[in-house]
């Protein structure tokens, strides 16, 4: 599932995130959503969330 569309993502959902200062590797770090950061219905380099690890960056994928 896309991870540019907000209302894909809920809380609680598992998903993998690309972090800031991953984004030149694309490293990806999975973990659980805490919050919704992105106030808009979409954006195109993915729906900034915050994990329940307290990493923040952008959903790539929606397990």
């Amino acid at each position: 599932m896309e991870g540019t569309k907000r209302a894909n993502i809920k809380i609680g959902a598992q998903v993998s995130i690309v972090l800031k200062q991953d984004q030149r590797s694309g490293d990806l770090t999975e973990g659980v959503v805490e919050k919704i950061l992105t106030n808009s219905p979409n954006h195109p380099h993915g729906i900034k969330v915050r994990l329940d690890s307290g990493e923040v960056g952008r959903v790539k994928q929606i397990h």
